[in-house]
């Protein structure tokens, strides 16, 4: 084939390609769109501002308001124990004695210092802190934020919750704003305010890492907030605030293999102290529920064996004999859903409720008993000291 006629032939095919694409386009446009990708993934928009991110509220640069609000309010707190100490015991031996008199196998006295922090609730001088802080002390010093050194006397203690409250007096003394630890969610902002190892007030910075935590030894009644905000000793009984200043927890201790913070820290939440220092301002005690029952968690075997969806609720594992659980009917094996009207999620839960309700109280429970649905009616009574 010589070149013009090749020619003629490449332009004529050409010109039916174009005429062939014309007219699938008009006829066929959805052979023309953009293929769908692979994995589809939603980025967020590239021109957020500093400091910014896609919730519709912006995150502060600065922590300093927030601190500015609750400082003032957060106090140092240093306890003074006399502890008496007895000399070598073998100037017990009458030999000793002998030779060395009377006073020589004598007592002897000295002073024990701890400091800890406290957080001031109450313009009339009421100081949350920890139990553990304040323990056998026999005076209590509170050193205010404006440097103020003022006499503290303890108002109660509560060794369940390692919740005490103390007094102070003095003119115009700032107070912190209580703030809500119901709502606190995981991933929140909360500092840390407090007197670490006696270097002074100090704030660090984290985040809630969970909420609810239990079963940890520290205390009785434990619902504590971890958190990763640096938690030092002398940090105990200490503010943990959130972003707005607000009180929301009671610093208490930390999970350490080495003393220092590991990022591992617990808070009391200001819904339980707030609660504990009502009581120990009002009765100079804190008056719990009580039902006389061991509770148990139900687990995945008990709770098919029972014939129920899930691990909702406690097992009865015993009830005291002549308690308000047994006058009431409730026996061993029974299997309690709900408390009040209210599902239980599981025995810590239950008796954390239990304890909150005043003695005197009905309070109904409804579960299974071989097979079978329940409801009786328990009065409440005062847990035993």
């Amino acid at each position: 084939m010589n070149s013009p006629r090749l020619l003629t032939f490449l332009l004529q095919s050409a010109v039916v390609g174009l005429l062939a694409a014309a007219l699938l386009f008009v006829l066929k446009p959805e052979l023309f769109r953009d293929m769908p990708a692979v994995v589809e993934i939603h980025e967020s928009p590239a021109a957020h501002p500093p400091g910014q991110g896609s919730a519709a509220a912006p995150a502060p640069v600065s922590y300093a308001d927030a601190v500015a609000r609750a400082a003032p309010a957060v106090v140092n707190i240093y306890t003074t124990k006399v502890i008496t100490q007895r000399r070598n015991p073998l100037l017990d031996d009458p030999l000793f004695r002998y030779f060395f008199g009377e006073r020589a196998a004598g007592q002897r006295k000295r002073l024990q210092t701890s400091l800890g922090s406290g957080v001031i609730v109450s313009p009339q001088g009421y100081v949350l802190t920890n139990r553990h802080v304040v323990a056998g002390a026999d005076q209590i010093q509170v050193l205010l934020h404006d440097g103020r050194a003022l006499q503290a006397t303890l108002v109660g203690a509560d060794a369940d919750t390692d919740v005490a409250v103390l007094s102070i007096e003095a003119d115009d003394l700032p107070s912190i704003v209580i703030g809500d630890s119901e709502r606190l969610r995981v991933g929140d902002v909360v500092l840390a305010i407090g007197n670490p190892f006696g270097v002074g007030q100090t704030v660090t910075l984290g985040i809630v890492s969970a909420t609810g935590r239990n079963q940890l030894g520290i205390s009785t009644y434990e619902n504590f907030i971890q958190t990763d905000a640096a938690i030092n000793p002398g940090n105990s009984g200490g503010a943990l605030i959130n972003a707005y200043g607000e009180l929301v927890g009671i610093n208490t201790a930390i999970f350490s293999k080495s003393g220092g913070s590991q990022g591992i820290g617990f808070a009391i939440p200001e819904s339980i102290a707030k609660g504990v220092m009502k009581q120990l301002i009002e009765h100079g005690r804190v008056v719990r529920g009580w039902l006389g029952i061991e509770a148990q968690d139900l687990n995945p075997v008990l709770a098919e064996s029972f014939g129920l969806e899930d691990t909702h609720g406690l097992l009865i594992a015993g009830v005291l004999r002549n308690g308000p659980a047994d006058q009431a009917g409730l026996e061993p094996g029974d299997v309690v859903l709900r408390m009040g009207g209210t599902p239980v999620k599981d025995a810590h839960d239950a008796m954390n409720r239990i304890a909150a309700t005043p003695p005197g109280s009905r309070l109904v429970l409804e579960g299974m008993r071989q097979g079978r649905p329940f409801s009786l009616s328990v009065t409440v009574a005062r847990r035993p000291g």
